[in-house]
């Protein structure tokens, strides 16, 4: 079953990837970084108020927030510090580049985990989840010189250099997930319903430094419906994820390689509906992933 969980975050995730494109195109990033996490944030906000005024049928419905203590409340902060580090990244490297080159770096995540996994909690790999793995990074590195055709040089440009402080981010969250999840023994809902917060605190804070007090960044903001549906997909995506390492027996690396299938719709798709270049080469490269992908399923 958390196999199958793994796959619905993957379909939520290539959904969220879409819309963040949409969201960040000529659009000012930290402000639609705060609007996703504010309307994530407004989805457990009912649960939040059940829990404490109806919680016997917020039981029932499977989304009751618990009560913490206050150092687990910083362990999440840490997650919420971690986490708005790798998305202001992520989202100004978007911003100025095509999502046909982010989405297969990001893909680069897994291997990031998958180290990790093993030094940090002992999952074994065998040979076929190996060669996955491998062909995974195989498969980014051609897709690098694919951006090269596009004038994206990657060892001179900032935003490439940015995506991957943000991959790398992203997958020490990831690592970080299994034992907020599992050794905390923390449910979704109560996660992502505090971590939201504090991320929106942090957020807060920096714009407050960075872009109210400037009138130009203000004007050159724009409210788009995809602020809210990025919101809403990466909660509901991050929520398959979560159950899916309630299970046990879930292993972090091949979740965070089963959520790499989301890159069938960001790159397909997204090269149609953004119009981006060298689509058909690109397909190269991604299946060089999605078998890497499968090797590790049939493993």
């Amino acid at each position: 079953m958390w196999m199958y969980l793994g796959l619905l975050a993957a379909l939520f995730l290539g959904l969220h990837n879409l819309c963040k494109k949409h969201a960040v195109r000529g659009n000012e990033v930290l402000p639609v970084l705060l609007g996703t996490l504010c309307s994530g944030f407004l989805m457990f906000l009912p649960f939040y108020l059940g829990s404490i005024y109806y919680p016997e049928f917020t039981k029932e419905l499977d989304f009751y927030i618990t009560a913490i203590p206050w150092e687990v409340h910083g362990f999440i902060f840490i997650k919420s510090m971690i986490m708005a580090a790798s998305w202001i990244l992520a989202y100004q490297a978007l911003k100025h580049l095509p999502i046909t080159i982010v989405t297969p770096i990001r893909s680069a995540g897994p291997f990031f985990t998958f180290i990790g996994a093993i030094f940090i909690y002992k999952e074994q790999p065998n040979s076929l989840q190996w060669i996955g793995f491998f062909v995974i990074i195989l498969s980014v590195v051609l897709y690098s010189r694919i951006g090269k055709q596009e004038g994206i040089i990657f060892k001179k440009n900032k935003w490439i250099l940015a995506i991957i402080a943000a991959t790398f981010l992203g997958a020490s969250s990831g690592l970080y997930d299994k034992f907020l999840i599992q050794n905390l023994s923390l449910n979704p809902q109560t996660l992502q319903f505090w971590f939201c917060w504090y991320t929106i605190l942090i957020l807060i804070f920096i714009l407050a430094v960075l872009w109210f007090p400037k009138a130009e960044k203000r004007k050159a903001f724009t409210f788009r419906w995809s602020i809210i549906a990025v919101g809403v997909l990466l909660q509901t995506a991050d929520y398959f994820y979560f159950k899916a390492l309630q299970d046990p027996e879930a292993l972090i690396m091949l979740l965070s390689a089963i959520k790499r299938s989301q890159l069938i719709i960001a790159v397909v798709i997204g090269g149609l509906v953004f119009k981006e270049k060298n689509k058909r080469k690109k397909l190269v490269p991604l299946t060089g992933i999605l078998i890497g992908v499968f090797l590790i399923l049939y493993s």
